[in-house]
């Protein structure tokens, strides 16, 4: 199995694609540190997907904040000893809402999970695999990191942020041995999806889907198709990937 012994850190762990993440991380052999707002949430996808001690361990924090992170990635590397991936899926979309209708409260709080959190992780996680001299970071950006989408300057901007942070950790690092990429996709199947939908009636769109361009597949992702790019990203077969923007899409963004 490609991930042998590995240990997986997985923010976000409870939602849809975490949960997935996660499934295919311990199918391949891997550990899983799975951290979400609250342990409950983490312990759902452990109970979901029949793990057990041996390969999951759950925690409960809030990655918007330095104590919490420090506190978390010290008990990750106490538990484990070591941290061979980091996938910062952990992210809110905010509200749907034009930009002078945007509350600056909530352009911080998806700033601070987004950003702020991916941001932490990274800063928390980068010594123990610089020390180790080996390891893959993944961050999650998005299509609308990439294109300025109406109704959504929070999440956007923020993804764009994901994405050159990416881009300045992986130049910094690339030679000890420590890869760092993002996954931008597009719509994907979970809850988060359809609460976004249902916030384009705050903006007077009755019908959402004349908001969603979905491409040529004319379908969203699955949660397990996101997952697949995460895992390759972090393998060996992507051993010469470094600083890209994966964008995992079906050809949304294509016109």
């Amino acid at each position: 199995m490609k991930f042998e012994n590995k240990v997986v850190v997985i923010t976000g762990a409870g939602g849809g694609i975490g949960t997935a993440i996660a499934k295919k991380f311990t199918d391949e052999g891997a550990k899983a540190a799975l951290i979400d707002i609250k342990e409950e949430f983490a312990q759902k996808t452990v109970e979901k997907l029949g793990l057990n001690a041996e390969n999951a361990f759950c925690i409960g924090a809030d990655i918007s904040t330095e104590d919490a992170v420090k506190q978390t990635v010290k008990a990750i590397k106490d538990h484990y000893g070591r941290i061979d991936v980091l996938v910062n899926a952990a992210g809110i979309p905010g509200p749907s809402a034009r930009t002078e209708d945007y509350t600056f409260e909530d352009v911080k709080k998806v700033y601070g999970v987004n950003v702020f959190g991916t941001f932490l992780m990274m800063q928390n996680v980068l010594p123990v695999m610089q020390e180790q001299k080996s390891g893959s970071i993944i961050n999650f950006g998005s299509v609308s990191g990439m294109f300025g989408y109406p109704y959504e300057i929070g999440y956007g901007s923020s993804k764009a942020a994901v994405i050159f942070m990416t881009k300045n950790a992986a130049n910094e690092n690339g030679g000890n041995g420590v890869r760092v990429n993002s996954v931008s996709p597009g719509w994907v199947d979970t809850n988060m999806m359809k609460a976004v939908w249902e916030s384009y009636a705050d903006v007077g769109i009755e019908n959402s889907l004349d908001n969603v361009t979905m491409g040529p597949l004319n379908r969203p992702a699955k949660p397990e198709e996101i997952a697949n790019a995460v895992a390759f990203l972090a393998s060996e077969e992507a051993s010469f990937v470094n600083g890209s923007n994966f964008l995992v899409d079906g050809g949304m963004t294509l016109g």
